[in-house]
């Protein structure tokens, strides 16, 4: 918690101290990273941070692990190749943090630039420039290899009447070999379709390190399906998602809704299959772009134009007031044969973060509530501190979850708010402050650090 408030009051301060206009600093950097960091280090602490922490070909890459399991900081390495029709980039990186849980990885990605921009319009007759989102559908095909060991994860039991005397702790680590693709449907409603292949082993491990019992001393097979043996995964999915904008840039649409099945190669009590839809809803008080996820971008870079690369990330600038008002409904659901069960450690979890670092119910403990069906609405209000990349944010959750479901709509919501502050600094990692508050089991207070740059695809999911 002191990392993140520190690097507030340190950005804080640099943009305080130093007024810089991003399209001079643009055009008077050196082309080459080295001749970036002697230009900026250490006069210009913003121009600085950036060759540093967002720099191509390396950079240094920080960022929370799962909740509990600490700060990691390492290294990474990006590097690109653009032809006519393709655009090529790889990326690796690898992190370690204080309590010897650790991440690396390597992804490579390619862009289909040969086709012609489509310009997509939605609820307007006479549109805009302001009218296109940010970031259009593109075919990318993506390769990827991510290994990740963490060391202090929480297990209460699963469904929605656990108590906090059930919590035990446990390790896992978790090998992700695959591949992905992105594929435009329809340009009107920046509509695309995609389908991933995944290869997931999974290792579960005790931890008798914490003031609670480890996992496997108050629970078994039965009460934790998957505790007692871990098959290999191949795990398929397919999806659609659609980006529009309305009214002249003030309504903004993100829809997804994936089917992903799961097949337990070696143990095929384990296979199920899960079907998600998240859509979100956001209204722009000052009609800016929503920040979405780029397909175009490994997690290492934030570039804003995958065919010229050499544009850089986004700079840090004092000249943008944002406000933005989200609406979210998200719901999970597992659908297992007879006979059949869903691995604990493939169950969405609810309360503080779970083990891909989103929060939800976050008054309650890190992976508080676990099981197969949830259903999630969140709404967050976001406003910048003038016209600084500083920001507050208001946000409230109310959620259910349940192990069949049949029990989703009988079963009784659960309700967590939060305030905090952000910082959103050009292509830095999303920083957040929370204290969270309204649950049934006290406060929590949350400090975290996105794992990935900001306008990038981000990294495989966990479950």
């Amino acid at each position: 918690m002191l990392r993140i408030l520190f690097l507030f009051l340190l950005l804080a301060g640099s943009l305080q101290a130093q007024q810089i206009d991003p399209a001079n600093v643009e055009k008077q950097d050196p082309a080459d990273e080295i001749g970036k960091f002697k230009k900026n280090c250490p006069s210009h602490p913003i121009g600085c941070g950036e060759v540093v922490f967002t720099g191509q070909p390396i950079h240094v890459t920080v960022g929370n692990l799962a909740p509990q399991n600490g700060f990691a900081g390492g290294m990474a390495y990006v590097g690109h190749h653009d032809t006519e029709n393709w655009s090529t980039s790889w990326s690796a990186d690898g992190v370690a943090s204080g309590n010897g849980s650790w991440r690396a990885g390597v992804s490579v990605k390619f862009i289909d630039t040969h086709l012609k921009a489509v310009t997509p319009v939605f609820g307007t007759k006479d549109a805009t420039d302001s009218d296109f989102p940010v970031y259009v559908e593109q075919p990318v095909y993506s390769l990827y290899v991510q290994s990740t060991s963490l060391n202090k994860l929480g297990f209460f039991g699963l469904g929605p009447d656990t108590t906090t005397a059930g919590r035990s702790f446990f390790g896992m680590t978790e090998h992700i070999v695959g591949g992905s693709f992105v594929h435009p449907l329809y340009a009107r409603l920046n509509m695309g379709v995609y389908g991933e292949v995944n290869g997931r082993a999974v290792d579960i491990r005790g931890n008798h390190d914490q003031s609670s019992p480890s996992i496997e001393q108050i629970y078994t097979a039965l009460t934790a399906p998957g505790l007692a043996n871990q098959p290999f995964f191949l795990q398929l999915g397919a999806g659609v998602r659609m980006r529009p904008t309305a009214f002249n840039n003030l309504l903004h649409f993100d829809y997804d809704v994936a089917y992903r099945p799961y097949f337990g190669v070696s143990d095929s009590t384990f296979s199920f299959q899960k079907l998600t839809a998240n859509l979100y809803h956001e209204i722009s008080l000052y009609r800016t772009n929503m920040r979405v996820l780029r397909d175009t971008n490994g997690p290492n870079d934030c570039s804003i134009d995958p065919t010229t690369r050499n544009s850089g990330c986004p700079k840090v600038t004092m000249k943008n007031l944002e406000g933005t008002l989200g609406l979210r409904a998200f719901t999970s659901l597992a659908m297992t044969p007879s006979g059949n069960v869903v691995p604990f450690y493939f169950q969405p979890t609810l309360g503080g973060g779970d083990i891909n670092g989103q929060h939800s119910l976050s008054s309650y403990q890190d992976y508080r509530f676990r099981a197969p069906n949830i259903l999630l609405f969140s709404e967050a209000f976001e406003h910048s501190l003038g016209k600084l990349p500083l920001g507050f944010i208001l946000q409230a959750d109310q959620a259910k979850l349940a192990l069949n479901t049949s029990d989703l709509g009988s079963n009784h919501w659960k309700h967590s708010y939060a305030t905090g502050i952000t910082l959103r600094a050009g292509g830095f990692p999303y920083v957040s402050l929370l204290f969270a508050f309204g649950g049934k089991e006290g406060t929590h207070t949350l400090a975290n650090v996105n794992a990935s740059l900001a306008g990038t695809a981000g990294r495989p999911s966990l479950f």
